[in-house]
């Protein structure tokens, strides 16, 4: 197993390479560069830049990952792109995306993306709390017994 990254705005990375160095997994962030950081991790993290387009880390991303990996996003797209080709999936804020649930946040998102779009106002997500962090390490634990 290796766990992925989708870096550019991921509120619990240093908490991932710390976790994951317990367990002496290999950890792959990816973010654009206009997220460029001159930090030394340790030899079994990696940090792959890649264009600031959108869209290049999530496309990059997809072509590394494969059966068994495990991903960190925020993203419900990339999410379901992922759970596509077997790999476990979480949120930063713990939650696990599934094949139960992802239609569900899918549709969720679109139709706020539609509200929005015709002027209304939607409400954004909750502020990430030191509760939101605690619970990611827990679940995250969890899920590399």
């Amino acid at each position: 197993m290796i766990i992925y990254v989708d870096g550019d705005a991921c509120p619990v990375t240093n908490e991932i390479i710390s976790i994951a160095s317990q367990q002496q997994i290999e950890v792959v962030v990816l973010k654009s560069f206009a997220h460029y950081s001159y930090r030394q991790h340790c030899d079994f993290v990696k940090e792959i830049y890649v264009d600031s387009v959108s869209e290049a880390v999530d496309y990059k991303l997809i072509s590394l990952v494969s059966a068994g990996d495990l991903v960190v996003t925020q993203d419900y797209g990339l999410a379901s792109l992922v759970l596509q080709k077997k790999c476990q999936v979480i949120h930063p804020r713990g939650f696990i995306f599934t094949e139960r649930n992802i239609d569900r946040l899918l549709a969720s998102r679109h139709q706020n993306a539609q509200i929005r779009k015709s002027g209304g106002r939607t409400k954004g997500p909750a502020p990430f709390t030191e509760k939101s962090r605690q619970q990611f390490v827990d679940i995250f634990t969890t899920l590399l017994l």
